[in-house]
């Protein structure tokens, strides 16, 4: 006789749906968007088709059609025009800023939206680093005066959740503090707690051409501040940081080859965990899907459903409009 039998609990789809140990819901879902200056502007990304860098006009329309499909978080990201770059990065903070402009605009005509930033001075630096660069190397405290003034106007442009995703030591602190005395204490920060320096960022990059100059005085990459992906016990000690910091948020990224490092941290910290799909997870996807050699809409969900049971509560993903059109 056979008692144990596994199989029971499988037998039909209402039992599979009442025993499910993970549930995957739309709320769980972050939609980055790519925004830049202009009107009336949609273009494609070539290296993550489906995605668009869109103009204020625009990403006010795309956001409604999300809120339409019950999809309300969103991520902006800045294509900045590299006439308005510099070595400090300071129209991140200029109040003229596009990208705070836009963020007025649709917390204006959306206000129940869930608005999160993007702070660090790559998208501004027209060295194409998260830090100062100086005497060829990443100055960390000279920079975090720069991400304090871009916490702050970012706060006042109506942001709900700060992404400092720079990786500079103590920012955290130096956000929450330089919030705080500035009365936006309500203001939450999601840090990128686990940043590691990925080859899976190309698409991303590409989008908002923000990869670092080709210059013999600038690091060539970034594996001075952003974690050795060998590392997994350091992801602790960032965390731990972050939380002492003033952290609301412990962010992985990348997530979908970071499933140890999202599950390590739920494990250990009582923060929400948070986890960004990167473009170069999501290429890969789109790319084997489109060549027929996977069914996109049976493999996007499983994979999101997997960064999910590894622990996090927020995934930010560039699939998060398709699976909410698809779970609607």
């Amino acid at each position: 006789m056979m008692l144990e039998r596994p199989r029971r609990n499988r037998k039909s789809f209402g039992i599979r749906q009442m025993v499910q140990e993970t549930k995957l819901h739309v709320d769980n879902l972050i939609y980055p968007l790519f925004v830049e200056d202009g009107n009336k502007i949609k273009e494609e990304i070539p290296s993550l088709p489906g995605n668009f860098r869109w103009s204020s006009d625009l990403v006010l329309d795309e956001i409604g059609a999300c809120m339409d499909l019950g999809l309300k978080s969103f991520v902006l990201f800045p294509k900045v025009a590299n006439h308005l770059k510099n070595r400090e990065g300071t129209y991140g903070y200029k109040k003229s800023n596009f990208y705070l402009e836009i963020a007025r605009k649709i917390k204006h005509k959306f206000p129940d939206c869930v608005l999160i930033s993007d702070v660090a001075l790559d998208p501004y630096s027209s060295d194409g680093h998260d830090g100062i660069v100086e005497n060829g190397r990443i100055d960390n405290d000279r920079t975090l005066s720069l991400l304090q003034k871009m916490a702050i106007r970012q706060a006042e442009a109506g942001f709900d959740i700060l992404g400092p995703s720079d990786m500079m030591d103590g920012r955290v602190g130096a956000m929450r503090e330089a919030l705080d005395e500035s009365g936006f204490c309500e203001t939450a920060i999601m840090s990128y707690s686990a940043k590691y320096a990925s080859a899976l960022y190309g698409p991303f990059r590409d989008a908002l051409d923000s990869a670092p100059v080709d210059d013999a005085n600038i690091p060539k990459d970034k594996k001075s501040y952003q974690m050795d992906p060998s590392n997994k016990i350091e992801a602790l000690r960032e965390a731990d940081l972050d939380v002492v910091e003033g952290a609301d948020f412990l962010m992985v990224k990348p997530a979908l080859h970071y499933l140890d490092i999202i599950h390590l941290l739920k494990e250990n910290y009582n923060l929400p965990i948070a986890a960004y799909h990167v473009s170069g997870e999501c290429a890969m996807l789109i790319a084997a899907s489109q060549k027929g050699w996977l069914n996109y809409e049976l493999v996007m969900p499983e994979t999101l459903l997997s960064i999910r049971r590894a622990g996090a509560s927020a995934i930010l993903t560039y699939f998060a409009k398709d699976y909410a059109r698809l779970h609607r």
